[in-house]
């Protein structure tokens, strides 16, 4: 008798943006990172091993399978990680989570959207490029605007938040949490209601 051979398959993807290695460690362009580790100590998941050019661990959540994903390819090449991860596990651009810096919000703000473009942000552009689609889901952290129009981004961003920021994005971490849960409950509506601020 021939026995089918179990596919792989998981019900959501839940990615954490943010570039590899101490030297980035507590930066803005990190946040995505920073939010995930937090998600994963709550959902007691497992350390994560290293696969599809990141570092992958999976939890079960509410009798759902999830793979949670930091990539490690820098943050511009994101989407070569989570578009490899997301074809293994079979898993719909719809059911990826996306979590990520936004330098158009202050720090503790929170903005979740079902889909969109990638609005100037280059891991989300190469996410949308890899996955053949730009309909998925994608909470972004506030880390501050440039302090001037003349300040360079990438230094910015590759600055490290501290002080109150560092107190205001950490205070909503729990927030983040919550969303990307009532995002895989189907209540991303409400996700926004409650957590866009």
């Amino acid at each position: 008798m021939f026995f089918k051979k179990q596919s792989a398959g998981a019900d959501w993807l839940v990615a954490g943006l943010g570039n590899p290695g101490k030297k980035y460690e507590g930066t803005r362009h990190n946040a995505g990172f920073d939010a995930l580790d937090f998600i994963a100590r709550r959902w007691n998941a497992p350390a994560p091993r290293v696969k599809f050019e990141g570092l992958l661990a999976q939890a079960a959540v509410n009798g759902r399978k999830v793979i949670l994903l930091k990539p490690q390819t820098f943050m511009n090449l994101s989407g070569r990680s989570i578009g490899a991860a997301a074809n293994f596990y079979k898993i719909d651009p719809a059911h990826v989570i996306v979590l990520c810096d936004d330098v158009t919000q202050s720090p503790g703000r929170v903005r979740i959207r079902p889909s969109g473009s990638a609005g100037g942000h280059n891991g989300l552009k190469d996410i949308i490029a890899r996955l053949g689609s730009q309909e998925f889901p994608r909470v972004r952290l506030g880390v501050g605007e440039k302090p001037s129009p003349e300040y360079d981004l990438a230094d910015w961003v590759l600055g490290r938040l501290s002080g109150a920021d560092r107190k205001a994005f950490e205070s909503r971490l729990e927030d983040v949490a919550n969303a990307v849960e009532l995002i895989m409950d189907g209540r991303l509506s409400e996700a926004q209601n409650r957590y866009n601020r």
